[in-house]
């Protein structure tokens, strides 16, 4: 077997395997809480907005609700993605 057909064949699916769940977590931890997610959507943006609404219109559990229930959709699309990559 040469070295090419090892490493794609036995080397690198076990790696992939131990590197993906400790990847998965960073990735999820980054995305989350400091890098754009969806349509440049944070976690502090989508609780400013939140704090804005709440603040106009005095409907904090309507806008803090929203705004749980967007980060709860993106952290389940997230948790989705990398459950089906694994």
């Amino acid at each position: 077997m040469s070295s090419f057909t090892l490493y794609r064949r036995v080397i690198l699916p076990s790696a992939q395997r131990r590197a993906l769940p400790y990847f998965r977590n960073e990735v999820m931890i980054l995305m989350l809480h400091a890098t754009t997610v969806a349509f440049t959507a944070t976690v502090p943006d989508i609780l400013k907005i939140a704090r804005d609404v709440n603040s106009a219109t005095y409907q904090s559990f309507q806008a803090f609700g929203i705004a749980a229930l967007l980060y709860l959709c993106i952290s389940f699309a997230l948790v989705w993605l990398f459950r089906r990559a694994e």
